[in-house]
């Protein structure tokens, strides 16, 4: 009876007031099934057991930071490195760290200048894989500005290696590597973004480095679906602020991971989404950040942007 009597009373409504109330039950079922999905993905979803796609990894930018954190994680799981990085002494050092850790880890070094002669690295990487089942692909390599400036006074040298670095070696590294994949069927590629060319609107003063992570999310969701049906999985993941000296932080927090705790997540996440945050803190701020309107974040961020360029000419001008 109670349902019946329900059911007259929502026929007596304005039909407006039945639409509005349908609108906002879709909303609320929308938000609701985008909540437990966010749960699910980031704390119940199993990892994806990498050595399945391949015994070998190649990790470019090897030495520091997140790429070398990527290399002790996958080194971990049990996969045998390729290091790609132009620092012989570096990269022999980070090998030898991975080694007295995981002593089973077998270890090819490959010295390229990723922002020189890019066409002479190319052939040694394509050497140094010949022969190897390189199941996971990490191009984590890149070049960010020494501090935030204007467009017009990045110079010749910084452009050059923003776009040689992040957007041609990415592209030419990943060209090379894929035609193994295709043989074996199976594979993954992993190309590090920034939340810079995603999650904010716009990021003034530091624009080419924006605009360069932006060409490496619409290549890794172009060739994504190009080659899922082939057994490769591209995805282009997306940190925010990692304590890193390229990020110039020294000190992680609960929102700015170390990159050792960056890595974990990110390996958790490889073979899912084309494009995903793997650190979860960082997933709240792009919620958050994707429902202020843009021109409240732009004039937040350019204002934030002219801090680091003021201190950044002042250490300049010590230096002088």
């Amino acid at each position: 009876m109670e349902i019946c009597h329900y059911a007259e009373d929502l026929k007596q409504q304005p039909t407006w007031v039945l639409l509005l109330g349908l609108i906002g039950l879709l909303s609320l079922s929308k938000f609701t099934f985008s909540l437990l999905q966010w749960v699910y993905v980031t704390f119940l979803r199993p990892p994806k057991n990498l050595r399945r796609y391949g015994s070998w990894a190649l990790v470019t930018g090897p030495t520091d930071g997140i790429g070398k954190a990527f290399a002790f994680q996958l080194a971990r799981k049990g996969l045998n490195l390729v290091l790609v990085g132009r620092s012989p002494d570096k990269l022999a050092a980070v090998s030898d760290e991975i080694k007295a850790k995981y002593g089973k880890t077998q270890i090819k070094t490959v010295v390229a200048d990723l922002s020189g002669d890019l066409s002479e690295g190319v052939r040694r990487i394509r050497e140094a894989i010949e022969g190897i089942d390189v199941g996971l692909l990490v191009n984590n390599a890149g070049v960010s500005y020494p501090y935030a400036r204007f467009f017009h006074e990045v110079d010749e040298e910084l452009l050059k290696n923003l776009i040689r670095v992040n957007v041609e070696a990415t592209t030419k590294v990943t060209q090379a590597v894929i035609p193994g994949m295709l043989e074996r069927k199976k594979g993954a590629i992993v190309n590090v973004g920034s939340g810079a060319a995603i999650v904010i609107p716009s990021d003034p003063l530091y624009a080419v480095y924006a605009a360069t992570k932006a060409y490496i999310d619409q290549f890794s969701r172009s060739i994504h679906v190009e080659y899922k049906k082939s057994g490769i999985d591209v995805q282009c993941q997306v940190p925010l602020y990692v304590a890193t000296k390229m990020a110039s932080i020294r000190r992680s927090s609960f929102f700015v991971p170390s990159p050792d705790t960056y890595a974990r997540s990110a390996l958790h996440s490889i073979g899912y989404e084309p494009r995903c945050t793997p650190y979860w803190p960082h997933s709240l701020v792009w919620c958050i950040a994707s429902i202020i309107p843009d021109f409240i974040i732009d004039a937040w961020r350019l204002r934030f942007s002219l801090g680091i360029r003021k201190r950044g000419q002042l250490k300049d001008s010590k230096k002088k």
